[in-house]
């Protein structure tokens, strides 16, 4: 009688990790078509991705520090040559 209630247990075991494996596969495709809708939903708000953000914003950073150090070279240049030429104002943002 063991064998009969240990083979209705295997088989129960079996259906268990069969319905726990099919549950991962559904919920995997759920996040799957969950993130490509998401995805689609940002790409027609025209939203900017983090890395590109980093990009653009390192590119200023270094074209400020660049702009920078330029003033301060004309600024020694005018008062070696003695010029006195005014320096543009920067324009408001």
């Amino acid at each position: 009688m063991s064998t009969g209630t240990s083979r209705i247990m295997d088989e129960f075991a079996k259906l268990m990790t069969d319905a726990a494996g099919a549950a991962q596969g559904v919920r995997k495709e759920a996040e799957t078509a969950l993130h490509a809708q998401a995805e689609r939903w940002l790409n027609n708000l025209d939203v900017v991705r983090r890395e590109e953000f980093d990009v653009v914003r390192e590119m200023s950073l270094k074209a400020l520090e660049e702009n920078e150090a330029l003033k301060a070279r004309i600024e020694a240049l005018e008062q070696r040559t003695g010029a006195s030429a005014p320096v543009a104002a920067d324009p408001a943002p």
